[in-house]
């Protein structure tokens, strides 16, 4: 049987948040089998582009500031990025993409409860970005608050069906955490038919198929009848 921890251990790459649908921003990010972009380094690679939602237009001093900030977080700066994405934040609290980058950075630095409030804060602002409901939802995995990651799973899906990361994700929630492996069979099969060739998920369902249910003990069914 496979381990937990070997088959969640997958790096991600660069992914963007766009700031009035005129710039990204790229955070580099290593996670736990969870998918953060299509067409990066991922399991989504080859999936079909995430047409954001625009935000608020934003002036081009704005957007500047927006671009050093995230060069800065590509370069490993994460405290001089982390005090940009703040101070933009601050100075426009309409705009979700600076919100959804702080999560990223408080999400790197292992402070779950914090990147969840980021991310439920850009999901308030810009709810009709999947982007952020995605990575609300690896956030909530993360925490194992897995009821709510797959509430945001779906709702990533539901506003951009062509979005190949939230579809992987909420396959891997039913594989791993919910037990639910026909629902899983389903969602990787949706996701490959997105994504194309992915010999990693290929292989992930193979060994779903192949995996042979634990056996009922008779302290088990004591447990359920009781």
């Amino acid at each position: 049987m496979r381990s937990a921890d070997a088959i969640r251990t997958l790096a991600v790459g660069v992914f963007a948040f766009a700031l009035a649908g005129c710039g990204s921003v790229g955070g580099m990010l290593q996670g736990a089998r969870d998918a953060v972009l299509p067409g990066s380094s991922s399991p989504t690679a080859g999936a079909a582009p995430v047409r954001p939602a625009p935000e608020a237009p934003v002036a081009p001093a704005v957007k500047a500031a927006y671009d050093d900030a995230g060069r800065a977080l590509k370069a490993g700066r994460t405290a001089d990025a982390e005090r940009a994405f703040r101070a933009i934040a601050q100075a426009h609290p309409d705009l979700g993409g600076p919100r959804a980058n702080l999560g990223v950075i408080q999400r790197n630095a292992g402070h779950l409860p914090e990147a969840a409030a980021e991310f439920e804060l850009a999901t308030k602002l810009n709810p009709k970005q999947p982007i952020y409901w995605n990575q609300l939802g690896v956030t909530y995995r993360q925490q194992g608050r897995f009821g709510q990651a797959r509430s945001a799973y779906e709702r990533a899906i539901a506003l951009d069906s062509g979005y190949a990361a939230p579809v992987l994700n909420l396959g891997i929630l039913h594989d791993l955490y919910l037990g639910d492996g026909a629902r899983a069979l389903d969602l990787y099969a949706r996701y490959l038919a997105l994504a194309g060739n992915d010999t990693t998920v290929a292989k992930w369902v193979a060994d779903l198929k192949n995996r042979k249910p634990a056996p009922i003990t008779v302290g088990l069914l004591r447990e359920k009848t009781e």
